[in-house]
């Protein structure tokens, strides 16, 4: 079974479905620590503000749930500001803190371009990662940010960029974190899942 947590934040219906899409036989919606814990992966989506996301991962008692899953090393995917919350913290709201499983903080997108960033957008690898092995560099994936962690982040596997360059992907051993919407882009994202799906066996 994948879980996707769920915390009030995002469209999980088509995270679902996009799992599926991907191969993924059993999946659940729920908040339900004991059947996060059971599952043999996790996905982490987000929407919208960090500072909110955090507290309500929080109100919910899921921030300690998801630390136990890092620590279990059950495999763990984040979507846009679920991957932020893989970081310390965010300067969106720096009174609130991120997980805390890479070190570092998520900035403002800089340079003179237009924020959000939103559209289409190639990434680029600076290291490789056994869940991203069937998407080549320079694919394109389907973004809406104003934040991201910077391009020499710790854990950065791929790049792309907008005004500057930022980290578009950031994962390591056992987890993996996309800034952009995998179930908004397409082929490409499709692929993303399914290495995902079946590096959980």
């Amino acid at each position: 079974m994948i879980s996707i947590v769920d915390y009030g934040v995002g469209n999980l219906a088509n995270v679902e479905r996009a799992l599926r899409r991907a191969g993924a036989g059993e999946v659940q919606i729920t908040r339900d620590a004991a059947e996060i814990l059971s599952s043999r992966a996790v996905v982490l989506p987000g929407v919208g503000h960090f500072g909110h996301c955090a507290r309500e991962l929080g109100r919910y008692g899921l921030d300690a749930t998801m630390r136990t899953v890092r620590v279990r090393g059950t495999p763990l995917l984040g979507l846009c500001v679920g991957m932020q919350l893989f970081f310390e913290g965010s300067e969106e709201d720096e009174s609130v803190s991120g997980l805390g499983f890479v070190r570092g903080i998520v900035r403002r997108i800089r340079g003179d371009v237009r924020v959000p960033h939103t559209g289409w957008n190639e990434i680029h690898y600076t290291r490789t990662h056994p869940w991203t092995a069937d998407v080549p560099d320079g694919s394109h994936f389907y973004f809406v940010h104003s934040y991201a962690p910077p391009a020499d982040a710790d854990g950065v596997v791929a790049t792309t960029d907008y005004g500057h360059g930022f980290g578009a992907i950031v994962g390591g051993e056992g987890f993996l974190g996309f800034q952009f919407h995998p179930e908004k882009s397409s082929l490409m994202g499709t692929r993303l899942l399914h290495a995902f799906v079946r590096g959980i066996g």
